[in-house]
């Protein structure tokens, strides 16, 4: 499971290019710093591989297994 802090994300898309399954995308939501937030459009494909936490530079991800 893919947890994403909207207050964080800048939508530099980084972790939507590296993610191995295609799970993640830029949302249409806006955070308060104007930025389109990431986020996970099919959790069923996520494998945690926490690749996507890896690669996030501004630390807004968190990965964990249910």
């Amino acid at each position: 499971m893919v947890k994403f802090d909207d207050i964080r994300c800048k939508s530099c898309g980084i972790c939507v290019h590296f993610c191995p399954k295609k799970c993640l995308e830029i949302t249409k939501t806006i955070n308060a710093k104007g930025h389109r937030v990431a986020g996970i459009a099919r959790p069923e494909d996520c494998i945690s591989c926490g690749i996507c936490y890896t690669v996030c530079p501004d630390a807004a991800i968190t990965v964990y297994k249910e």
